[in-house]
C-alpha cells in the first residue's frame, strides 16, 4: 500500500474517469472487496441503472440569483446534501486510510461517516477532520457491547450515530471468493479489538450455524428501541428498504432512517434504493429524515434522490475511487466534483435551493 504524492495536473478531469483508474489500479481483491456486488450483482447494477432510467424535466425562467445547496439536518447545517457513507478499511486503498478521507471532507465541509470497522483508531480519525462527527455502529452481538461501542464513539466526540441493521450476516459475494479475498496483517478494525465476538452455546440439535447460532445474537425492534433510549444522540437506521419498517422506526424513536441495501454487497435481488425510497417517503411523511445511498454517481443523481424525497445522501464507492487514486487529494476533488456537478443540475432544472426541487420534475422509467 504504498503511496506517491499526486501531481494535481494528473488527476482524473470526470468522476467517470476516477472509475475507471481507480478500477484499473486496483489489485484483483480491492476490486472485488471495493466494486462488486453480492451473487449475481444483479441489486448493485440496479442501484445504478435506476438512476440512469430517471428523467428531470427542468423548469425554465426561475430567478436562481443567490442559490445555494445548503440544507438543515438532524440539527446541522451542511453546505451540501450528501455525506460520505460510511465504508471498511480506507488502509487498503492507502496508507493513511480513514484519516485521508477525513482531511478530504474537512477541506471540502463535508461530512463523514466513519465506519466502525475504520482501520484508523477513532482518535487519529476525529483529530484529521473535526467537522465529521457521525459514526455508524455495527450490532455487537448483545444490548452491552453494542452500547460501549456507542458511548466509545460519543466520547471520542462523535455526535450523530448509525446503526446499520441489513448485514448481519456477510453476503455471497461471489467475486470475493473467487479472489480468495483477505485482509492484510496491518490492516484490521481496530476500534474493534477491545470486543470479544459473541461466544455461540453448544447445542447438540444445531443443524445450520445461521440459524442455530448466529441468529441468537442478532437485534430485534425491542433492543433497537432499548439502545436508542439508553444513548444522548440521535440514532437513524441504515439498510431500511420495507415502508413498514421505515414507519416502526419512526413509531420507535429512531431520528431517522437511511434507505439502503449495503451498496447491492448483502442481498442479491433486493430493490434498488432509489426504487424504494418514494414509498418510505410517504409512509413516514415528508418531515421525517430519510436519507438514501445505493447507486449515486453523478451530481444529478443527489438532485433525483432529493426530488423523490431524500433529505440528504451518502455517497460510498466514489469516494473509494478517490482515495485508490489520489489519496485525500483525490476524495477532496470528488467531492467538490459531486458539489459542481449538483449546483450546475440545480440551476438547469431551474432550482436556486434544495428546497426548490419538486417531485414532478422526475420521472422513474423502472
Amino acid at each position: 500500500m504504498s503511496f506517491t504524492a499526486p501531481d494535481p495536473d494528473q488527476l482524473p478531469r470526470t468522476l467517470n474517469d476516477y472509475y475507471s483508474r481507480a478500477r484499473a489500479g486496483m489489485s484483483q481483491r480491492n476490486r472485488a472487496y471495493f466494486l462488486a456486488g453480492a451473487g449475481d450483482g444483479q441489486t448493485a447494477s440496479a442501484n445504478e441503472t435506476a438512476f440512469q432510467q430517471a428523467e428531470v424535466t427542468p423548469r425554465m425562467l426561475r430567478d436562481l440569483r443567490g442559490g445555494s445547496t445548503e440544507v438543515s439536518l438532524l440539527g446541522q447545517k451542511l453546505v451540501a446534501p450528501f455525506l460520505i457513507a460510511p465504508f471498511a478499511y480506507h488502509r487498503l486503498l492507502h496508507d493513511a486510510g480513514e484519516s485521508a478521507t477525513a482531511r478530504a471532507a474537512e477541506a471540502q465541509s463535508i461530512k463523514m461517516v466513519l465506519s466502525a470497522q475504520s482501520s484508523e483508531p477513532l482518535d487519529r480519525v476525529r483529530s484529521s477532520g473535526p467537522g465529521s462527527d457521525w459514526f455508524q455502529l455495527h450490532w455487537l452481538g448483545s444490548r452491552e457491547a453494542t452500547q460501549a461501542l456507542a458511548q466509545m464513539a460519543l466520547d471520542a466526540g462523535f455526535t450523530r450515530l448509525i446503526l446499520t441493521i441489513d448485514a448481519p450476516v456477510q453476503g455471497v459475494r461471489d467475486r470475493e471468493i473467487e479472489a480468495q479475498f483477505q485482509l492484510p496483517p496491518d490492516v484490521s478494525a481496530v476500534n474493534l479489538a477491545r470486543f470479544t465476538p459473541p461466544a455461540f452455546t453448544p447445542r447438540e440439535d444445531a443443524q445450520s450455524i445461521i440459524f442455530d447460532h448466529i441468529a441468537e445474537t442478532l437485534p430485534t425492534w425491542a433492543d433497537i428501541a432499548w439502545l436508542i433510549e439508553t444513548l444522548e444522540a440521535p440514532l437513524l437506521l441504515k439498510g431500511v428498504l420495507h415502508p413498514e419498517d421505515a414507519a416502526q422506526a419512526q413509531r420507535i424513536g429512531a431520528a431517522g432512517v437511511i434507505v439502503s441495501n449495503h451498496g447491492g454487497r448483502v442481498l442479491d435481488r433486493a430493490p434498488s434504493t432509489l426504487s424504494a425510497l418514494p414509498a418510505i417517503v410517504a409512509k413516514v411523511g415528508p418531515d421525517y429524515p430519510v436519507l438514501m445511498d445505493g447507486g449515486i454517481r453523478r451530481g444529478v443523481d443527489i438532485l433525483i434522490a432529493l426530488a423523490l424525497g431524500a433529505k440528504a445522501v451518502l455517497i460510498g464507492r466514489p469516494i473509494a475511487c478517490g482515495l485508490a487514486v489520489a489519496g485525500d487529494l483525490g476524495v477532496s476533488h470528488v467531492l467538490r466534483l459531486l458539489r459542481d456537478e449538483l449546483e450546475i443540475a440545480m440551476l438547469l432544472s431551474g432550482c436556486a435551493t434544495v428546497q426548490d426541487i419538486e417531485r414532478d420534475m422526475v420521472h422513474l422509467k423502472l
